[in-house]
């Protein structure tokens, strides 16, 4: 009896967890939770007093907690003493594994949001949306988040074997990773062009947002000569991390109003949080890329700018992941990882489910597609033959290019021997030559130089007409 009162004792303290975040009256209602209860706690002592074997009680309890869990969303998760240990480290960026930020969509398949970038999972072409059938010959299906991770991470330089179904595929093929430290950079950047910056966040950890504000500075100070015309803040394939950084990162931008809203179950529980005038970075345009891969703080920052009119956001359609959890400790070495609320954009739309839209819509190209894409020829006057040579007149510099390439594709075409599904490096950083979104997130940059010029004429020619009808009228 001794151990059937243990049992009762450690799951009261679980249900408690749920009780002490609804205090709100609903005591009735309560009080029928701790009926059934006591069903868990019969089956558990029957178990343990007439199964054929010995068992584990604890092993028990441990598995009674995760089937009550098993009916809610991916991310509430039961964290055993060895997956608690491991949760503290995640958001400190240096950490054994893979390099994976990873979901289970609604059929139960273990899913990749997003690779990290320069981690061993990038670098062997693993992809957002990619299913991960099985881990060291585990089938994942149905299999809890927090198990998947604990699998995929180990001691550095051990392999761990990763089957992967994609789509395309007819079936799915094996993947050897060789695990390393995780150790993560969230920021990098570099002038693009001159007077134009580029910002590429990965995920948000401790110090993200102060290594953007110093980025950011850096770039301007590069950009004296030229002037600093504008940002591109590129977090695609970002899953997220700490809701401060992210509301840090979109403070950077924005003095006043809204940044997000996160809303629990009962609506009155609604926490706002606001921007800051001091800090902010208000005199230049600022371009947002994100995909499909772009997931939780991504979005909020994302989702800010956007409802703000501070930001254009291009690229495609978020992950929608905008739910909140909270990590319980519940007897000093065990926890519960638990979705207590929803972000709202400051317009008021749900992220979770949603995601964010773009403002325009530019699908990513194949890096080898755009580098062989070319305009079509067409001649010009100084083509023709006998043409006067006009003054200042200098030779075509996209023939000669043209030229320049022509053997090159020869070459290829010939070591063309490749699958069409063969998976391929990702574009080099910040590379406009193979990364046709960041192409045009600096085109629609440039546009709004050239139309604030435009505009500013407009309204000079304006001035000048409106001085002009005055004095006509003298």
């Amino acid at each position: 009896m001794l151990r059937f009162s243990k049992l009762i004792f450690v799951l009261s303290a679980f249900v408690c967890a749920f009780v002490a975040l609804e205090r709100s009256g609903e005591s009735a209602k309560n009080d029928n939770q701790y009926e059934k209860l006591e069903l868990i706690a019969k089956v558990l002592h029957l178990v343990e007093t007439n199964y054929v074997e010995d068992v584990d009680s604890k092993e028990l309890i441990y598995g009674a907690i995760k089937g009550m869990l098993q009916p809610l969303d991916p991310h509430t998760n039961f964290l055993t003493p060895e997956l608690f240990k491991d949760m503290k480290v995640e958001t400190t960026g240096k950490f054994g594994g893979i390099g994976i930020e990873i979901t289970t969509n609604k059929k139960g398949d273990l899913t990749i949001v997003s690779p990290i970038e320069d981690t061993p999972a990038f670098k062997a072409g693993l992809k957002p949306r990619d299913q991960i059938i099985s881990i060291d010959g585990k089938y994942t299906k149905d299999m809890p988040l927090v198990e998947a991770v604990k699998m995929m991470r180990g001691k550095p330089g051990t392999a761990v074997k990763i089957q992967i179904m994609r789509d395309g595929w007819d079936r799915p093929r094996d993947f050897k990773i060789t695990r390393a430290i995780i150790k993560i950079q969230s920021i990098k950047f570099k002038v693009i062009e001159p007077g134009y910056g580029y910002l590429k966040i990965s995920t948000f950890q401790e110090t993200t947002a102060k290594e953007a504000e110093k980025a950011i500075r850096e770039m301007i100070a590069a950009s004296k000569e030229a002037g600093f015309k504008g940002l591109i803040l590129d977090m695609r394939n970002n899953p997220g991390g700490l809701l401060n950084q992210a509301e840090q990162i979109a403070d950077l931008f924005l003095e006043e109003g809204v940044i997000v809203s996160t809303v629990s179950r009962n609506e009155r529980n609604k926490e706002i949080r606001y921007a800051h005038k001091n800090g902010t970075f208000s005199d230049f345009p600022v371009v947002v890329i994100v995909n499909g891969a772009s997931a939780s703080a991504s979005e909020i920052v994302a989702g800010a700018l956007k409802d703000q009119g501070r930001a254009l956001v291009i690229g495609t359609q978020t992950f929608g992941k905008g739910s909140v959890q909270t990590v319980i400790e519940l007897d000093g070495e065990t926890g519960l990882k638990l979705t207590v609320a929803k972000y709202y954009t400051p317009n008021g739309i749900s992220i979770q489910g949603n995601g964010i839209k773009p403002d325009v819509i530019v699908e990513q190209m194949d890096p080898e597609l755009l580098k062989k894409a070319k305009s079509p020829w067409f001649p010009r006057e100084k083509d023709l033959p006998g043409h006067i040579v006009g003054e200042g007149e200098t030779p075509d510099e996209e023939e000669m290019m043209r030229e320049e390439m022509e053997p090159k594709e020869k070459e290829d075409k010939k070591g063309e021997k490749e699958k069409e599904d063969e998976l391929k490096e990702p574009p080099p950083f910040g590379d406009l030559a193979t990364d046709y979104q960041l192409q045009q997130a600096l085109s629609h940059l440039k546009a709004w130089d050239t139309f604030k010029k435009l505009i500013k004429k407009d309204e000079k020619v304006s001035a000048k007409k409106v001085e002009e009808a005055a004095q006509s009228k003298k």
